[in-house]
């Protein structure tokens, strides 16, 4: 494995620094070297010019095409996992594209399958992807599972939920444990009375489980009905009846405190709420009507996504501060929790500026902040088809677009190793003095170059010509006209790492 090519993941850090404003900004880094699988401009680089990618080598493939303005720092993590919805051209999926813009792997979804919340995580001691996979309601809730795969794309578990609810889009966050924390609805019968409803009204309760990977036994289960009154609601009262539930609290996120309590989001409470195990009681809640801690100036957010411990007493949060807006901007934002004294503080803020007249950056849904361990936060835009690298001072260093103007629903970067047992692809065309080999591999991270073989028949292939990769597909232009051709993907040492099959010249 070559260690140019080859990325070492991490989770977790802690952002410092003082409390400031942040009004172009950067993500953080950890070892990213320079790749010569990725090599690439690192000044401004566009990764495609079209809406939509298309591979020759592939034509089953139609990703949504990205392009990268300004460039990661040598320390930072090397690819971004995205998972555009596909409500414009091309297809929805997981992805994973280098900071350079370049497509590393895809997997398409479908309207009965739809791939979201694509992240890296720890899975029996070695790196997983997870992803959630399924159907979305017209609510905006997943009923299918959490998926985990392994380093070569092969899916080596679901995580389904219990007690006969469906695994929820939102969440799935694999603990050293070996269990995995998940979200799901519930509808329940609740008295909607106080906010303008029927007593015999009903809601859609959120629901946090952990489930034992081994066995899928359910080893914890908060509902959020059993705890948090109706009235905490900031939604503005839509059905409640039987047929169409009120989404009252709208789960969003889950994260392990770092006295191993839960970490709960609320969308439509404005709330993070501290969950007590084994016995599931509300220890604290930060924000909304009833907040146990005083916010201070900026601290306050709305309509919050993806909250997670950052050190021993700060919290990262993505305020989308809509929909309906309640902020002009959304925000990326940490705050110190002070419990001795119970104020919040604003330690930093991260606000992508203006690029225009009516073009402010306000996710109405969705989004991520991600704190590195240095201290610089990576932003999802989620409703706004963007992502942000922010320095730990707040400088952009990198900003990305997904083209096609496709959501996702959160944003990470991290170090990944691909290694797919699928093999690489090929297509040969011809040319006038020979032929042109189209080469591509899904998801592998060490390619340096290609090598052509070529013969007369499939049993007489010899070497034809090489050339550097050159993003996600590499055109190789070679002097034989075959008519019979295979591709070699080799890493930095000249290492074969696999084989295409053969295939005759078009």
């Amino acid at each position: 494995m070559s260690s140019d090519v080859t990325r070492r993941g991490f989770i977790g850090g802690v952002a410092t620094g003082s409390v400031g404003l942040a009004l172009v900004g950067c993500d953080t880094g950890s070892a990213a070297r320079k790749s010569a699988a990725g090599a690439r401009s690192q000044a401004s680089h566009t990764a495609a010019t079209a809406d939509v990618q298309r591979f020759v080598s592939r034509p089953d493939l139609a990703p949504p095409a990205v392009t990268i303005t300004g460039s990661a720092p040598a320390s930072a993590p090397g690819y971004i996992f995205i998972a555009p919805e596909g409500a414009g051209p091309g297809q929805s999926g997981a992805m994973i594209v280098s900071t350079g813009g370049d497509l590393i792997w895809f997997a398409p979804g479908s309207t009965a399958e739809e791939r979201m919340d694509l992240n890296t995580q720890v899975y029996d001691g070695q790196p997983a992807l997870t992803w959630y996979q399924g159907p979305i309601t017209k609510a905006g809730i997943g009923e299918g599972v959490a998926v985990i795969a392994g380093s070569d794309y092969r899916r080596q578990h679901d995580v389904h939920a219990a007690n006969g609810l469906n695994a929820d889009l939102h969440e799935c966050v694999l603990t050293s444990q070996g269990t995995a924390l998940v979200t799901a609805y519930r509808p329940r019968a609740a008295d909607l009375s106080a906010i303008g409803g029927l007593t015999d009204g009903y809601v859609l309760s959120s629901v946090a489980q952990e489930i034992d990977l081994a066995t899928g036994a359910l080893l914890f289960e908060w509902d959020s009905l059993d705890h948090v009154p109706v009235t905490e609601t900031y939604l503005k009262l839509v059905g409640g009846a039987r047929t169409n539930p009120f989404d009252y609290f709208h789960i969003n996120s889950i994260a392990v405190g770092p006295d191993g309590d839960l970490l709960i989001s609320s969308r439509n409470t404005w709330s993070v709420y501290k969950v007590g195990r084994p016995g599931g009681q509300v220890v604290w809640r930060l924000g909304g009507k009833r907040s146990s801690f005083t916010l201070g100036p900026g601290a306050r957010f709305y309509w919050q996504h993806c909250v997670r411990p950052v050190g021993s007493s700060m919290l990262s949060v993505f305020d989308d501060g809509a929909t309906p807006a309640e902020e002009k901007q959304s925000r990326a934002i940490v705050l110190d929790l002070d419990t001795s004294t119970m104020q919040a503080a604003l330690v930093r803020q991260y606000i992508h500026p203006d690029i225009g007249p009516g073009k402010t950056v306000l996710a109405g849904y969705m989004g991520s902040a991600q704190v590195l361990p240095d201290g610089s936060m990576f932003v999802g835009w989620g409703e706004v088809p963007r992502f942000t690298l922010f320095s730990a001072d707040g400088r952009i260093e990198l900003d990305g677009r997904i083209l096609s103007n496709d959501p996702s629903y959160r944003a990470f970067l991290h170090d990944w190793a691909g290694h797919p047992t699928e093999p690489p692809a090929a297509s040969a065309r011809h040319r006038t003095d020979g032929a042109t080999v189209f080469a591509s591999w899904n998801g592998a991270t060490e390619i340096a170059s290609w090598r052509v073989l070529a013969g007369m028949s499939p049993g007489t292939l010899a070497f034809a010509g090489s050339a550097p990769r050159s993003g996600f597909e590499t055109a190789i232009r070679v002097r034989s006209k075959g008519p019979y051709f295979a591709a070699v993907p080799c890493d930095l040492a000249g290492r074969q790492l696999a084989r295409s099959a053969t295939v005759k010249l078009q």
